[in-house]
């Protein structure tokens, strides 16, 4: 049985923490290392870090955040924002990352997916997927960018398809509509990627309590990604597993 994962995120702008509603008015969540070993303390199986500056500032990933993070960090770590070459993506691995995620630049130069599988392997390769409910169009869900700010009109689940075929080992899939509302993940999101890919999903944007990420590993997400339920003090990582154990699901570490 494959074992679900719970994963706090961080997303980072200036060496501090920050939160908002669908990647807007953010605001000061903390320190990222003391957060890190609180949520590792918890019980998180993983802790994904998000610089979510670094690409509409046109710069790489601030390295110094992960190298401080992963000092006092013992659990598996994503990290993602500006990577936009291999060269970027060793450079976090370099600094304590284990994972790395791609947006923006796979958008623009697809290969670069195959490049990064190619020289660090698919197990370090994330495409980070901001998707967007369409108004009109065939497509039902697209491609957001620059922190919501750009709506590309491409199809979220041929390209999350077309990603996973490049080398992409596992897939980052946030709802841009969800973001931060508490609402819940999207479903049919989760749903419509889960018959698309057979890598592995992360699911995120929308988490306000356990029975809305039971509901996103029902869907077909083999792991489920919060922030603000877990800055805010709302529950505690172990709140939650003890509830999702009780669903019946199986999580790589029990509380």
């Amino acid at each position: 049985m494959v074992k679900r994962r719970i994963i706090p995120c961080l997303d980072v702008r200036d060496g501090r923490v920050v939160k908002g509603v669908r990647f807007q008015g953010l605001v000061d969540s903390g320190d990222p290392v003391e957060r890190a070993a609180a949520y590792e303390a918890q019980g998180a199986d993983e802790l994904c870090i998000l610089d979510v500056s670094a690409t509409p500032e046109g710069r790489s990933n601030a390295a110094a955040t992960v190298v401080a993070v992963r000092a006092i960090l013992g659990i598996p770590l994503t990290v993602g924002g500006g990577v936009r070459t291999v060269q970027d993506a060793a450079r976090l691995l370099e600094a304590g990352a284990d994972k790395v995620a791609v947006n923006t630049a796979a958008l623009a130069r697809p290969e670069l997916l195959a490049e990064i599988r190619a020289s660090l392997g698919a197990q370090c390769t994330v495409l980070a997927l901001d998707a967007g409910r369409r108004l009109d169009g065939p497509s039902r869900f697209e491609v957001i960018t620059h922190s919501g700010k750009v709506r590309t009109g491409l199809d979220a689940i041929e390209w999350a398809r077309r990603a996973a075929e490049l080398g992409a080992g596992e897939i980052l899939a946030t709802s841009w509509d969800r973001d931060g509302t508490g609402d819940g993940y999207d479903l049919e999101l989760l749903a419509a990627l889960r018959a698309a890919v057979g890598v592995p999903i992360v699911a995120s944007g929308g988490a306000s309590h356990a029975e809305h990420m039971s509901a996103a590993l029902h869907a077909g997400a083999d792991a489920v990604l919060a922030a603000s339920i877990f800055h805010r003090g709302d529950f505690t990582v172990a709140d939650l597993k003890r509830t999702l154990l009780a669903d019946g699901h199986s999580l790589r570490n029990n509380p």
